[in-house]
């Protein structure tokens, strides 16, 4: 006896872009482990994964009514397809593309990080110069410093700069706010900011390598 899956040609293209579908999903699904293995080459990963992708944004876009949940879709037939589900409806984007993009973000993050540090170095080199030697006036630049600095991961903890600025931060705490630095004093800070900047600005050609 012979069993009908359809009853007319369109129920019968739905059953055909159900099975496309779980295709694509499973393609998806294996070319995903692939990559985490290293079976396949980012490259050659990439551009496949793109296809399918594609396929699949149109597909789900033609099958939006019928298939309002792709996730309810893989339940409705156990296909235990965490990762294509991810690629596919969470990221829409191959890994390698997602990885770039994380590079990208960090790095212009660390720039921006790296920027802040440098103009609050000659903010405060400078503020010293004008003879700005209040403690209520130093404190915070050297307190915003500090802060910027502690932003930079490549910096490490024993940095020249860091050391300095939080002994100067711990002694600055200990006088008034209406109190001011001695000649000496702003002379020893102003020589510490400077050799803490040339420190700094030696570390950053090697940031990253």
């Amino acid at each position: 006896m012979e069993v009908k899956l359809a009853n007319d040609k369109r129920e019968r293209e739905m059953y055909d872009s159900f099975a496309e579908l779980y295709a694509i999903i499973k393609t998806t699904e294996k070319l995903e482990k692939a990559y985490v293995r290293d079976v396949i080459t980012s490259s050659a990963y990439e551009a496949e994964c793109q296809k399918l992708i594609a396929h699949f944004k149109t597909l789900a876009s033609t099958l939006k009514d019928t298939i309002p949940s792709i996730e309810r879709f893989a339940d409705t037939y156990k296909m235990d397809c965490l990762a294509a589900i991810n690629r596919l409806v969470t990221s829409g984007v191959p890994a390698t593309v997602e990885h770039r993009a994380a590079a990208a973000s960090s790095m212009t993050s660390s720039a921006a990080a790296v920027a802040e540090c440098t103009q609050n170095f000659i903010t405060a080199m400078d503020s010293l110069k004008l003879n700005m030697v209040a403690v209520d006036q130093v404190h915070p630049l050297l307190s915003d410093l500090s802060t910027s600095l502690g932003k930079l991961t490549f910096l490490p903890p024993d940095f020249l700069g860091k050391v300095k600025l939080k002994e100067w931060i711990a002694r600055l705490s200990n006088m008034g706010a209406a109190d001011e630095l001695t000649e000496q004093q702003s002379r020893q800070l102003h020589f510490d900011l400077e050799s803490s900047y040339n420190s700094f600005m030696a570390a950053l050609p090697n940031y990253g390598t």
